[in-house]
């Protein structure tokens, strides 16, 4: 199995209980979460050696943090300690017409002040095959974004091959700031990895014929959404999920992905969720995983988005399924059935 290495923030995640509304909690559940832990945890339970790097505070909370990553076969020798916090976010988990809120409680966080200093790239990269990162960490400080650009040169110059989720949030940053710092960021990638609206937000490239508020999504227009995407960044492959949201409860669940001469799209899911967060994360983790295990291109999307489906039933932010789970998946055994 390969080393792979993520960088980004991880939050404590407070969630209220049975769909409550924040102002009626008396109470959360604690776990924790973040786009490129949530990857990495993917990975290592599919067997890599799965790196994650950020920086903690120093203090029992930073402690409770690495402990649970341990758990799920992480790697954390690489994580500096020090700053003043570790960030937040807070859940309200939507149902039927209501939407899921998130509410974050993560500045100056211990990664978005990190030094040059707190990272040995080419220490870290050593032996690795592949560096993830998702546009959620640049969007958290100037610093944070050029603790980004000091990983890509490395891993690049040490011939890693790079993915990154774009992963657009209107609550860290406005299109245009995304825009400017994600372009300097792309020479670097070989993956894309986007949703509905990322390409949107973040680049200006809109898919046509589709309307992500009533969920009618087009497949030709994100196929030109790809090949445009791969045309101006030089990506060698361009992934795009597609979700269409019925309600908080019931969505659609499928994907694209383009290798720069040909679209291969998953089949179908239709999700009852049971927890939304970390679903872009587990498909991301799937495709990388897929990709590589030398995977053929159509069952490297397919093995993402049944990994994401299965997700999409698990509590917290990680994917703690097997490769044979999601295998099974995607070979048609979606019944449910109890396994004895």
């Amino acid at each position: 199995m390969a080393k792979v290495v993520t960088f980004g923030e991880i939050m404590l995640r407070l969630q209220t209980y049975n769909h409550q509304r924040i102002m009626q909690a008396t109470g959360f559940d604690a776990t924790f979460g973040g786009g490129e832990a949530n990857v990495a945890a993917s990975l290592a339970v599919y067997g890599h050696e799965a790196h994650y790097v950020t920086k903690l505070p120093d203090n029992l909370v930073g402690n409770w943090c690495i402990a649970e990553l341990r758990k799920y076969g992480l790697e954390t020798k690489n994580i500096a300690r020090g700053g003043e916090r570790l960030g937040i976010y807070f859940v309200e988990k939507g149902a039927a017409q209501r939407a899921s809120t998130v509410t974050y409680d993560r500045a100056h966080s211990s990664i978005a002040t990190a030094e040059a200093k707190d990272f040995d790239w080419e220490k870290i990269f050593d032996g690795a095959e592949w560096f993830h990162f998702t546009g959620i960490t640049p969007a958290l400080s100037d610093a944070a974004a050029d603790r980004c650009l000091e990983a890509l040169k490395a891993a690049k110059k040490l011939g890693l091959t790079v993915s990154c989720d774009l992963n657009f949030r209107k609550k860290l940053w406005t299109s245009e700031k995304a825009g400017q710092v994600m372009s300097g960021l792309m020479e670097y990638v070989d993956v894309c990895i986007a949703n509905e609206e990322d390409a949107e937000k973040v680049f200006g490239i809109r898919a046509s014929e589709t309307d992500i508020t009533s969920g009618e999504l087009s497949d030709a227009g994100y196929r030109d959404v790809a090949k445009q995407l791969a045309e101006k960044f030089g990506f060698t492959h361009v992934a795009i999920t597609l979700r269409e949201s019925i309600s908080a409860s019931v969505n659609n669940w499928s994907a694209m992905l383009y290798d720069g001469k040909d679209f291969y799209k998953s089949k179908k899911y239709h999700i009852n969720i049971v927890d939304r967060m970390g679903g872009g994360d587990s498909f991301g983790g799937g495709l990388i995983h897929a990709m590589l295990d030398n995977y053929s291109m159509q069952d490297c999307i397919e093995f993402a988005v049944a990994a994401s489906c299965l997700k999409h039933s698990i509590h917290g932010d990680f994917n703690i399924v097997s490769t044979q789970e999601v295998l099974s998946l995607m070979k048609g055994d979606g019944s449910g059935r109890v396994q004895r």
